[in-house]
């Protein structure tokens, strides 16, 4: 996996000269977000050698550089996921080959279903913590110059990112809220009684990426920041059935909310 991620380092090298400083993740329905910053260059999955390419609706699957405010940024338009096939090592590759490109800290998004009773559809939930039920993106051979065999998770979403995200909120006029993000590996969407244990164990909302990401991130040193961005209550606690079309529609919603907060984070950020 690791001449695989250089491989695909060499191969974007090639298309793009540009060294980054945050790296921006955008979960379903959330790739909009890309087309408020300045772009200078645009770069699909499928044209960067041994790049996983995303299949899911919604996923635009794309690096967009450019800037936000002048702070240089990368920005991953529709990430991929376990349940699409790849193995956790190759989901986490396209967030290894960010923090190659030079990021220094990575923003991760996605859509969610709140499980909490507080969090209801439109709202934004900061992640203090998270529970993974997929297999971790470490198993198998490490190689020292990535990162620890054995890394410390227990702030694997940096304390002063957060502090950033809550002085970004309070800026623009937004309720952030904060909790436990589950990931399950889908696709399909849990069950009311899966719903019950992850509440059971402590999480607050529940979807189907961003922690293995963030494993790996955290692997090779990098300061994370996740923002879940509550599309639907999850199953078994409100009405009707859920969709993935909902969760785009609901997401389109929330595009100007969302920006708005990720631009001021992305300049509070820089200024650190």
């Amino acid at each position: 996996m690791w001449k695989r991620v250089e491989k695909a380092y060499s191969s974007l090298k090639m298309r793009v000269d540009f060294k980054p400083q945050i790296g921006l993740v955008l979960g379903s329905g959330l790739g909009a977000v890309a087309e408020q910053i300045e772009s200078v260059y645009s770069v699909p999955f499928e044209n960067i050698q041994g790049m996983p390419t995303s299949t899911v609706q919604g996923h635009s699957g794309r690096f967009v550089f450019g800037y936000i405010n002048r702070v240089p940024v990368v920005v991953m338009q529709g990430r991929v996921h376990y349940y699409e096939g790849y193995t956790p090592q190759e989901a986490v590759l396209p967030i290894r080959l960010m923090i190659r490109m030079g990021v220094k800290a990575l923003i991760l998004t996605n859509a969610s279903g709140g499980i909490r009773e507080d969090l209801d559809t439109g709202d934004l939930m900061m992640i203090t913590d998270h529970i993974s039920l997929v297999p971790s993106p470490l198993i198998g051979k490490n190689d020292p110059s990535y990162g620890d065999r054995f890394p410390d998770m227990s702030e694997a979403y940096d304390p002063a990112l957060r502090e950033t995200a809550r002085a970004a909120a309070k800026k623009v006029g937004l309720d952030l809220k904060e909790g436990v993000y589950i990931q399950f590996p889908g696709p399909n969407f849990e069950t009311p009684a899966e719903v019950r244990m992850a509440r059971a164990m402590g999480a607050d909302a529940v979807g189907m990426s961003t922690a293995i990401e963030t494993i790996a991130a955290v692997h090779m040193g990098i300061k994370v920041l996740g923002l879940s961005f509550i599309s639907n209550k999850a199953c078994g606690l409100g009405n009707g059935k859920l969709s993935h079309l909902d969760v785009q529609k609901e997401s389109r919603a929330v595009i100007g909310k969302m920006s708005e907060l990720i631009r001021e984070i992305v300049v509070l950020a820089s200024n650190k």
